[in-house]
């Protein structure tokens, strides 16, 4: 017989969040203006009442990472000094990558420098569409998807590689924390913390899965004509999570290292063909002055509340992408441990933090550049397009308006698709993992079923936000998931800052 362990549910961290995620759909049909006015009260809350918060981790996050680089972690190898890596640098970044903020940058690079062109904070005195206006929309593309974001992913993978495979804590989210808590009753924690968490990132990647989902329907809409309209999104969230469950059921070092090793190449194309054929010289010199500007006023902007001025800007925008960030990282973070294995903390930290946040800047700059400049000279009104055919159909027109425009649409569309595969893959394979028992270092697959649940529960919850709530729908999922998982974040935080000051005690690789 095996001597590997039998994977199993865990009841009390499986049933309690799927219950919850099976009531949210039931509400929203039972009584909707109810449905309606709890999560608007929680969104409020989180935006209101603690957006300081989140501003104020957001900035803790990245000095925190960069002194994680250069303490005594930084050369502590995960899994000890003869752990053999289980991927190549090169799968390695394209994974980290396309299963991270990528489905992302792929929606918002084009629609949010718009939206900051055409409706800067008031509170700053910026003439919306002025030159001004343009400059602070790519300083803010760079604070919303660079290195923000991934600090707070990087923050959660140190800490669980390091708890999982050095102190050889169990698999769970709960070990992020544990170096906080270790006088604590670590299963109970380990328990309670599975079971919120679960909840949050479940919100979270609902809320990505709506953004994926219409980011698809846009370029439908733009290839065959087809409105981007909710029987649309019902067809493509059927079709997406077949596509997922078939990359589900390959498992973790199959079906997403191939669809991550081909995606990349994906994104290479799209910046190469719009920086050849998009306005070149706008965008390099553009992005150069903005990064100058973001890098030198990074405090004031990654700190900005609007409190003062009555200004709600950063509540609808940052402190959206921060809770949804912090939401998606404990269990996007399990994942990303997995994958880390038998290289060393500083590695992890170049592969997870330094470079995707220069490749983001490129993005950005690259769409971002182009988006604006099209707009300011007239020739697109992207603003106009977004208004009448939605923030999903920006990408599409810009790419219009290049040539070959049909090749780069299709190829545009099919890094969507297989974005938003790979990231629900896995993202719900880290959710099957913590939900089931057994799950060892030589055995990291739950059962194809427990994934397939989760693909299907938060494919369906995504589809019923954006159906009804539409943009604003993604938003409240962010918040909702974003609440529970700010205060584990914290706690993270923590756990770093003591396993930093001297790892060899933690580390039972270590010489004693």
């Amino acid at each position: 017989m095996s001597s590997k362990k039998r994977v199993r549910i865990r009841p009390l961290v499986f049933f309690p969040a799927f219950v919850l995620l099976l009531l949210t759909i039931v509400l929203n049909f039972v009584s909707y203006d109810w449905f309606l006015h709890v999560t608007t009260v929680a969104k409020n809350f989180m935006t209101q009442e603690l957006g300081w918060v989140y501003s104020l981790a957001g900035v803790a996050c990245v000095i925190l990472i960069i002194f994680a680089y250069f303490s005594p972690l930084g050369n502590v190898k995960i899994g000890g000094a003869e752990a053999k890596p289980l991927l190549r640098k090169k799968t390695w970044f394209a994974i980290t990558l396309t299963t991270t903020i990528a489905a992302g940058i792929l929606f918002w690079g084009t629609a949010e420098p718009i939206s900051h062109f055409t409706s800067p904070p008031q509170s700053l005195g910026i003439e919306p569409m002025s030159a001004e206006a343009a400059i602070f929309a790519m300083e803010t593309l760079y604070l919303h998807w660079t290195f923000i974001p991934y600090a707070f992913y990087s923050i959660p993978t140190i800490v669980f590689a390091f708890a999982y495979y050095n102190m050889k804590r169990s698999f769970s989210v709960g070990s992020q924390i544990s170096p906080a808590l270790r006088k604590y009753n670590q299963d109970k924690i380990n328990t309670v913390v599975d079971a919120v968490i679960l909840f949050a990132v479940a919100a979270a990647i609902a809320s990505s899965f709506g953004t994926s989902v219409m980011n698809m329907g846009g370029g439908i809409n733009s290839l065959v004509g087809i409105d981007n309209d909710k029987s649309l999104w019902i067809v493509i969230t059927i079709i997406g999570t077949i596509a997922f469950i078939v990359s589900s059921s390959t498992g973790l070092m199959k079906g997403i290292r191939v669809l991550a090793d081909f995606n990349i190449y994906l994104y290479y194309i799209i910046i190469a063909a719009l920086a050849i054929l998009g306005p070149t010289v706008f965008m390099f010199s553009m992005g150069t002055e903005s990064f100058g500007g973001f890098l030198s006023s990074f405090f004031d902007k990654a700190l900005f509340t609007g409190e003062t001025a009555n200004d709600d800007w950063a509540s609808g925008w940052t402190t959206f992408y921060w809770s949804n960030w912090m939401a998606w990282a404990p269990v996007t973070a399990v994942f990303l441990a997995r994958i880390a294995y038998g290289y060393t903390v500083k590695e992890v930290i170049m592969m997870n933090f330094v470079i995707p946040g220069f490749f983001s800047v490129l993005w950005m700059t690259v769409l971002g550049g182009t988006a604006l400049n099209f707009q300011m000279t007239g020739r697109v009104d992207l603003a106009e397009v977004i208004a009448e055919q939605g923030t999903g159909a920006a990408g599409y027109a810009v790419l219009s308006e290049l040539p070959f425009s049909g090749v780069l649409i299709m190829i545009y569309l099919l890094a969507v698709m297989i974005s938003f595969v790979t990231a629900t893959d896995s993202t719900t394979n880290a959710m099957a993992s913590i939900s089931s028992t057994g799950i060892t270092e030589g055995s990291q697959e739950a059962p194809v079923l427990i994934k397939v649940t989760w693909g299907v529960v938060v494919g369906a919850v995504a589809l019923i936000f954006i159906s009804t709530l539409g943009l604003d729908g993604i938003r409240t999922l962010s918040y909702l998931g974003g609440f529970p998982a700010l205060f584990l974040g914290l706690l993270s935080l923590i756990s770093l800052l003591i396993i930093m000051k001297n790892p060899g005690r933690f580390d039972r690789h270590s010489d004693k």
